[in-house]
């Protein structure tokens, strides 16, 4: 189902770019979004709803910006982002910024959750497989919402839930 979904992205990436507008017109709407200080997202790929202009309106907005560093162990360390020029590209091929252990933030106010595949009726989603966001929002306390382009929301979950798998608090649909 996952390399299934990534083709038909790559054949929609003009159509979830202009569907990425629409969502973030709808995302600083949100009171999830006006309450929070800082935020967490990630350095999209080009499959994905474009992130850098999240980022731009967070910062425009007075708000802290992290994105994710993967660790050992799958796990992930969100650190400030200040700069595309000071993001590291790991080896999973995604720009994220250099670890420093005491700018760590583990719990940012909102985390925009990325994804494959979303669930309308259930909230659950398809992640890229390696479960880095699930085990982060099993003891993340904070709001999660995601962007969720057409081509990546379907109806019900024609997938496996795992008992590990976490839902997202919000969907934002086209």
């Amino acid at each position: 189902m996952r390399q299934q979904q990534i083709q038909k992205l790559k054949q929609n990436q003009a159509q979830t770019k202009i569907e990425g507008i629409k969502l973030l017109k709808q995302l600083v709407e949100l009171p999830e979004w006006k309450n929070a200080k800082s935020i967490a997202t990630t350095a999209s790929s080009p499959i994905e709803v474009p992130t850098e202009p999240i980022i731009q309106a967070a910062q425009g907005a007075g708000k802290k910006v992290y994105l994710p560093k993967t660790m050992p162990h799958r796990q992930m360390a969100f650190l400030p982002f200040t700069s595309s020029d000071d993001l590291v590209v790991s080896k999973f091929g995604i720009p994220e910024p250099e670890y420093k252990e005491e700018l760590v933030n583990q719990a940012p106010d909102l985390v925009i959750v990325p994804g494959l595949a979303f669930a309308k009726d259930s909230n659950y989603r398809v992640g890229f497989g390696g479960g880095y966001y699930d085990r982060f929002l099993a003891k993340y306390p904070g709001k999660t919402v995601t962007l969720v382009p057409s081509v990546m929301l379907f109806e019900t979950a024609d997938w496996e839930i795992d008992e590990f798998d976490i839902k997202i608090q919000r969907l934002l649909t086209v």
